[in-house]
């Protein structure tokens, strides 16, 4: 299985009244959206799983790359580690799978599988890890395919 985790791009910030879920991505957050889709386009298989959180801002970073996805309630700010690969099915599902989701979840998700702990690591905004699993002499490996911030391309 490939897994991409993508942290949606540069969102609005919230207004005391203001729903979190209502944010919506700056003009440089649909830049960066934009950018990292024509990175993604170039190298991605013609069927893969595209999945987001419901929040505004990872619909509208999902959007950038112009493919049917489906929004999942279990991927939304809060969300746990557990959440995240019991919705993607890590490692069990054949093909590729992109979540665009949140930080800090995301972060804690690539510590879990690079790192096997639950560390807090950070992911840039509009930023991805590309981790794919593999099983080499009997054992289970995470194998880091890519790492990349917008601003990089």
């Amino acid at each position: 299985m490939d897994l991409i985790l993508w942290r949606h791009a540069e969102a609005e910030e919230g207004d005391q009244g203001d729903p979190d879920m209502e944010r919506r991505l700056t003009a440089r957050g649909h830049k960066h959206a934009a950018r990292m889709a024509a990175w993604l386009t170039q190298r991605l298989p013609s069927k893969l799983t595209l999945v987001a959180s419901p929040a505004r801002r990872t619909v509208q970073t999902a959007e950038a790359l112009r493919l049917d996805f489906k929004t999942d309630a279990r991927l939304a700010p809060g969300a746990s580690v557990d959440d995240i690969l019991e919705t993607v099915r890590w490692p069990g599902r054949k093909g590729l799978t992109i979540v665009v989701g949140h930080q800090p979840t995301l972060g804690l998700v690539v510590a879990r599988l690079v790192g096997g702990r639950d560390l807090d690591w950070p992911m840039r905004k509009g930023g991805l890890w590309w981790l794919a699993d593999r099983e080499r002499g009997g054992a289970e490996q995470v194998i880091v395919r890519a790492v990349i911030a917008p601003d990089l391309l």
